[in-house]
């Protein structure tokens, strides 16, 4: 079941809940929930999303709102994983690009995060891909990512197609939550009111993501 704006959310599909309970949106009814899908190569999701989920768990979360983290890989596969993704909860330790721009940064403290995570965290479930990737899963992607690609030239839509194959190919698994929700990348914020209704699925900074939050509350 793909995900809908409008429509009841379909659930998370995780392998593991490296911290906190276990949970789900049927889990979490009458609450609004955030779920921040990250990879753990990803600097930005360490730059901004992650402290911004964690300040909005600060000041909601005894009000309603519920607050999950979802790792997810579609890339990097020797760096977004579980047991990175554990490092990360137990020690606070970070890997590859993130802890290269975060060291430059001045964001660590002897090479570790320096604040905890406080909400639950898991992993998406990976699949190993096993079959060639469909003519329409292709399409999918490049509607959802280039804009007038019909009025291209033909020579021109097929080296695109060629090339979105060759990226199909280069992936040794799929993540399901990533897929189920067609995420565009990381960081993502998955919003779901108090009905279990998805509201929004963004990518990228979101800037006005606390007043929607607050709207939500509201409702």
């Amino acid at each position: 079941m793909k995900a809908q704006l409008g429509q009841k959310a379909p659930l998370l599909s995780v392998s593991d809940w490296v911290q906190g309970a276990e949970s789900n949106f049927d889990r979490l009814l009458g609450q609004v929930v955030l779920v921040e899908v990250f990879q753990v190569n990803c600097p930005g999701c360490f730059l901004y999303a992650l402290p911004q989920a964690v300040d909005l768990f600060r000041k909601y979360s005894e009000n309603g709102l519920a607050i999950l983290g979802v790792a997810t890989a579609f890339e990097d596969f020797d760096k977004n994983n579980l047991e990175n993704l554990t490092r990360l909860v137990e020690n606070g330790e970070v890997v590859g690009e993130t802890l290269r721009v975060l060291s430059q940064q001045g964001r660590l403290n002897a090479g570790r995060l320096p604040y905890p995570i406080p909400f639950p965290l898991a992993m998406d479930r990976l699949n190993k891909r096993r079959h060639e990737v469909s003519d329409d899963v292709i399409a999918s992607f490049i509607k959802d990512r280039i804009p007038n690609f019909e009025q291209r030239p033909e020579a021109d839509q097929q080296q695109i197609r060629q090339q979105v194959q060759h990226y199909f190919q280069s992936l040794d698994y799929h993540a399901e939550t990533f897929e189920r929700f067609e995420l565009k990348g990381t960081p993502s914020h998955i919003l779901v009111d108090k009905q279990g209704i998805l509201r929004d699925c963004a990518f990228g900074a979101y800037p006005d993501l606390e007043m929607r939050i607050l709207g939500l509350l509201q409702e």
